[in-house]
């Protein structure tokens, strides 16, 4: 067989396998068979060997190792655009040959363990695998496609490169959907989270944010245990609802929690509220009364502002820590407790410590567990939900038929910074739901402190393009609040491919894992 006639025996190879894999990478091909049946026909029929797809991660903004046939050591692999040839070839949009492996040094052998043996005897095409036109009138890289073939002279693997556009010409389609398949199995790993964070939060805790999930899973350490617990943060934190949680989920969750602040008495009067009296104790004590020790037996007593008590009382407070005793003021005799103590403060306890104003001996023995609670502006993916949940709360209870917020409304509430944390934040939603009398809180309805003169509609100076841009923002907020931040389904709602609303996600800075726990929060 002479030199023409060899090229056209493989061009015809080439062309049948062509015309065997279209019909099956049409839009309605099943999906992802297709792609696999197609990567078996290059290993089959061509020698190719490990052909591999790598689709583009819109979200990590990496590549990912989405499909391969034959055997594979390492499938769980991902490169960033412009790393190792792979990478290279995503970053350019131009297809790669290399001779011979073990003598290129881009190239990392990270996905398949190939041994030496394999890496000095095999050549690696990598070709980019690209998108149809898009709303920029440019063509996107969305993939790879790659393969191992026997290393050869220069000229045959060129060929083999020029058929492999062409496949991946072909699929280039399917490469779209193995994103959104990728986009859909993250949402439903992050969602399926969330629901286990969810179990672990008791109904009157919204816990959207890493940092408060890291909360509740100290909560949910500590809380069977009789362990002593210091929670610290902020005033307005809701320390006082982690207090309730720690205590049902306690062995003496049946028993009582007996509750007092410590900044809400005068000093002489909270030894007293502590620790009882004794009838004729002091002016004013017609009667004999228990203390809050008293009261807590078997039980949980959650002091709050721990750092406001008097010398005298931190005292009492450590021997009934201690020995697990009291006596009621004016009386000799000694009454057994048995108290799980949980105490909280927004001070910084070691200054007081230092300065002699908070005892050291008591900082140690409250200070077993401690538990930071984080404010709100350092947790703003829990603005939102919580939000949401207040809105619920008091449109019930006022009996307004409000359904949501508008997307004006919630851009105040995530650009303030909550001095106040979730109590300010709680004050301000039932402030509008009382102002309120549309199905949507407007920005209109938010405090003056929280509005600006474009949220309160006065700033008319928008041009066409930025009127049109904000409205496309508000629509793509829209559409993510009710699919509770899955971009797949958002696209879906507004009738556009996943690719543009990743786009435009990215354009506007929006988050679309704010919007997660929407309608899933407790």
């Amino acid at each position: 067989m002479n030199g023409t006639d060899a090229v056209m025996s493989v061009m015809d190879t080439y062309l049948g396998t062509l015309r065997r894999i279209l019909p099956a990478l049409g839009p309605g091909s099943p999906f992802p068979s297709s792609l696999k049946s197609l990567l078996a026909s290059l290993a089959d029929e061509h020698g190719f060997v490990r052909p591999h797809i790598a689709i583009f991660d819109p979200e990590t903004r990496t590549l990912k190792m989405s499909l391969s046939h034959g055997q594979v050591k390492n499938v769980e692999v991902q490169y960033e655009p412009g790393v190792g040839v792979t990478g290279q070839v995503y970053d350019t949009g131009q297809p790669v040959v290399v001779p011979r492996m073990s003598e290129h040094p881009a190239f990392l052998n990270r996905a398949f363990g190939r041994t030496d043996k394999e890496l000095a005897e095999f050549a690696f095409i990598c070709v980019p695998v690209l998108s149809q036109q898009g709303e920029e009138g440019a063509q996107e890289v969305v993939g790879t496609l790659s393969v191992d073939t026997p290393a050869t002279d220069l000229p045959s693997l060129e060929v083999q490169c020029r058929f492999l556009e062409v496949v991946a010409g072909l699929i280039a389609n399917q490469a779209s959907y193995l994103q959104e398949e990728m986009a859909r199995q993250k949402h439903l790993m992050a969602q399926s989270m969330f629901d286990s964070d969810l179990k672990l939060a008791p109904d009157n805790i919204v816990a959207a944010s890493k940092p408060m999930r890291l909360v509740l899973n100290q909560i949910a350490q500590v809380g069977p245990s009789r362990a002593t617990v210091l929670l610290r943060g902020e005033s307005g934190t809701g320390k006082e609802l982690f207090a309730d949680a720690i205590h049902a989920a306690s062995p003496r969750s049946e028993k009582p929690l007996v509750k007092l602040n410590c900044a809400a008495l005068p000093s002489e009067l909270v030894e007293s509220e502590l620790f009882g009296h004794q009838r004729g104790a002091f002016t004013g004590a017609v009667q004999t009364k228990k203390g809050l020790f008293e009261m807590a037996h078997k039980g949980t007593l959650f002091l709050d502002e721990i750092g406001e008590l008097g010398p005298e009382a931190q005292a009492k407070v450590l021997r009934a820590v201690q020995e697990q005793e009291i006596q009621r003021i004016g009386s000799e005799q000694t009454f057994s407790v048995d108290v799980r103590l949980i105490c909280a403060t927004h001070q910084n306890l070691e200054d007081l410590v230092e300065k002699g104003a908070f005892r050291e001996d008591l900082y140690y023995r409250i200070n077993v567990f401690p538990v930071f609670i984080p404010p709100l502006r350092e947790r703003r993916e829990d603005i939102i939900p919580l939000a949401e949940h207040f809105l619920r709360v008091y449109a019930g209870e006022y009996e307004k038929s409000i359904k949501r917020i508008s997307s004006p409304a919630l851009d105040l509430l995530l650009q303030y910074q909550w001095p106040g944390n979730v109590r300010e934040l709680k004050n301000c939603v039932e402030r509008a739901v009382l102002l309120c009398d549309d199905e949507a809180l407007r920005a209109y309805h938010m405090p003056p402190s929280l509005q600006t003169a474009e949220s309160s509609a006065t700033d008319t100076n928008l041009s066409f393009c930025e009127a049109v841009a904000k409205f496309e923002q508000e629509l793509l907020v829209d559409a993510l609040k009710k699919t509770r931040g899955n971009m797949l389904q958002a696209a879906r709602e507004l009738r556009v491919s996943y690719r543009i609303v990743n786009y435009k996600v990215k354009k506007y800075g929006i988050n679309p894992k704010r919007f997660a726990m929407l309608g899933k929060t407790k």
